[in-house]
């Protein structure tokens, strides 16, 4: 995942912090079939990862557990934005019944909001953590993320969800 803005995200891959990692591998029972955002740092236990040069949006994504930390910003050479991801997530769950977790900003006000995650997800934790400090190229010793971050959830199963994200923020059941 990118931070969105070129200066500070060129050629770095930002990964799940291990406490949501965590989480996230404990709410799909150490059972996450895809990734489609990967990097070679990633801590997320997928059994399937698509990592650049393989394109995730391009790809299958019919599997019945997906995490995605997807690219916050724009990409210019794919031509593709969050909206994209966001898009792909709300289609996956509709069209297989798909649990999907995805770690992005909040953005309350965007159309990818408007359109992907208000009437189609199933909940939110609005994490606590107001600056997540990703891991960078691997490393834990970052600065913190420039905008404060959720956890939104595409599934039929909202009191686990519930359950183990509500230590980390507050959820809210969509």
């Amino acid at each position: 995942m990118t931070a969105g803005r070129e200066s500070i995200s060129l050629n770095k891959d930002w990964c799940t912090p291990e406490k949501y990692a965590n989480a996230i591998n404990e709410f799909f029972n150490n059972n996450i079939i895809l990734d489609p955002c990967s990097n070679n740092y990633s801590i997320i236990n997928a059994k399937i990862k698509y990592i650049l040069p393989i394109d995730g949006l391009k790809e299958a994504w019919n599997y019945p557990t997906i995490y995605i930390n997807p690219p916050y910003g724009r990409d210019k050479e794919r031509k593709t934005t969050i909206k994209n991801w966001l898009k792909r997530c709300a289609e996956t769950n509709e069209k297989y019944n798909s649990e999907i977790l995805a770690l992005i900003p909040v953005a309350t006000n965007t159309s990818h909001w408007k359109e992907y995650i208000w009437d189609k997800a199933k909940g939110i934790c609005f994490l606590y953590d107001t600056r997540l400090k990703f891991r960078i190229n691997g490393s834990e010793n970052n600065k913190g993320s420039p905008m404060a971050c959720v956890i939104v959830y595409w599934g039929d199963n909202y009191e686990k969800f519930n359950n183990i994200f509500k230590i980390f923020g507050k959820v809210i059941y969509l």
